[in-house]
């Protein structure tokens, strides 16, 4: 197989009728360490969202069991992409989604634009730092795969093309981001988790490294100090130096799914899916019952 033969095999496919196979070629084919790298930062963005982060922290469950939340969240969502929304794997992944969500008192706006991070960030990043930039086939594809989750998981008003999602991203950061002691928390917890799959003596080094790669609304909502502009420019430079090197290797031919990822470390001897995630109770602890309209979502 040739460098772009993937891609003009993903260019002959329907962008809507084959949106999930098209999503699963690009994320466990053609970028799949991208994708990790961009997830991460999609939902790591969504803290700066006072609502989102405090409602994170009450939780704890990122500040006190952080790298097992951040398994579950990978292989909840790995699960839909590799199984697909018909097969029973993916059928229970979306199920375990949709129990944990309707067990805290979530808006729909946030639920809206959480999801737009998986839409926007993924072609930002990519076409930043992949080795090479989506096709239009792809980023419509990805926005209708991302639909499709949506409606699964009951958020109305979901929008309909990148560009709607796009504008949603960027108005409700806008008006939204802003400083909270425990969204900084959050954040906190998620960089020491972060540098802690590497050698410890690393980490002051890995979480500037880190830094590097937010951008300033982000930096200013979790007050953090920004890297020099020269220590920006030689961590951006070095990322997009990787996908330059990765687009001389030859193709993959195999998928590459996160439950393969060496930053996944909760589960040595392997794990259900229906056993993932957290299993609130409803209205207790403070974790009031979210309204859902149950037809919309899956069972």
């Amino acid at each position: 197989m040739k460098r772009f033969e993937r891609l003009d095999q993903i260019r002959r496919m329907d962008p809507v009728a084959d949106a999930p196979e098209i999503y699963r070629l690009s994320a466990a084919f053609e970028f799949p360490w991208d994708y990790t790298r961009a997830l991460e930062l999609a939902l790591y963005r969504t803290y700066a969202v006072p609502s989102v982060g405090r409602l994170l922290a009450d939780t704890a469950e990122l500040t006190e069991r952080s790298q097992r939340r951040y398994d579950d969240t990978a292989l909840l969502l790995d699960a839909v992409m590799e199984h697909g929304f018909a097969a029973q794997e993916g059928r229970t992944a979306i199920r375990r989604i949709n129990q944990m969500h309707r067990s805290y008192d979530i808006s729909d706006d946030d639920m809206r634009y959480v999801l737009s991070t998986f839409v926007v960030m993924p072609r930002r990043w990519i076409d930043t730092y992949g080795w090479r930039r989506l096709s239009r086939h792809e980023i419509v594809a990805t926005t209708e795969y991302y639909r499709t989750l949506g409606c699964h998981m009951g958020i109305p008003d979901i929008p309909e093309t990148f560009e709607e999602f796009e504008a949603l991203l960027d108005a409700y950061e806008k008006e939204h981001f802003a400083w909270d002691q425990r969204s900084r928390q959050v954040s906190d917890a998620t960089l020491d988790l972060m540098t802690s799959w590497y050698p410890r003596p690393l980490a002051p080094l890995l979480r500037k490294t880190t830094l590097a790669l937010l951008d300033e609304p982000l930096l200013r909502a979790f007050r953090y100090e920004a890297p020099s502009a020269t220590a920006t420019s030689l961590v951006r430079r070095a990322v997009q130096t990787r996908g330059r090197l990765v687009r001389l290797l030859p193709p993959r031919r195999a998928p590459h799914f996160a439950r393969q990822n060496w930053e996944i470390k909760s589960y040595p001897n392997g794990y259900r899916t229906a056993d993932l995630g957290t299993h609130p109770v409803p209205g207790v602890g403070g974790c009031p019952v979210r309204q859902v309209k149950l037809t919309d979502a899956v069972d």
